[in-house]
């Protein structure tokens, strides 16, 4: 069995699922490597009629990707606690604590990229997940 730090709840300030922490993770903590799946640019018009337009996230300039595994739960803040790196040899995405994680808090990455840029969000792209 596998013990992982956190789990798919719901969120206490969105009101939708998001991860958990079950206990504290510290800064630096790899937290979870997610397997993706690309999906070229070209089929982003038929990604956005369907329920998986909350789960996307931006690949490569000619992809976008699902992410698979708890970090499809990772919700966005512009004010983080996890930010995640992408593995494109390998197709994961890698997301780590920033700052440590406390028991009970929500798992937060900033779905720019960078933790701190704080560029508006495309409309549309956070129709469940913005605070």
């Amino acid at each position: 069995m596998i013990h992982l730090p956190y789990e798919a709840g719901i969120s206490p300030t969105l009101h939708i699922r998001g991860m958990i922490a079950t206990e504290d993770i510290s800064k630096g903590t790899v937290i979870e490597r997610c397997p993706v799946i690309p999906i070229p640019i070209i089929e982003k018009p038929s990604l956005l009629q369907t329920e998986l337009l909350n789960y996307y996230f931006e690949w490569t300039i000619s992809h976008n990707a699902i992410v698979l595994g708890y970090g499809s739960l990772i919700n966005h803040s512009f004010q983080p606690n996890a930010a995640y790196s992408c593995g494109y040899k390998n197709k994961v995405m890698i997301f780590y604590a920033i700052k440590t994680i406390k028991k009970g808090e929500e798992v937060f990455t900033n779905y720019n990229g960078d933790p701190n840029d704080k560029t508006p969000l495309a409309p549309g792209l956070m129709n469940f997940k913005k605070i």
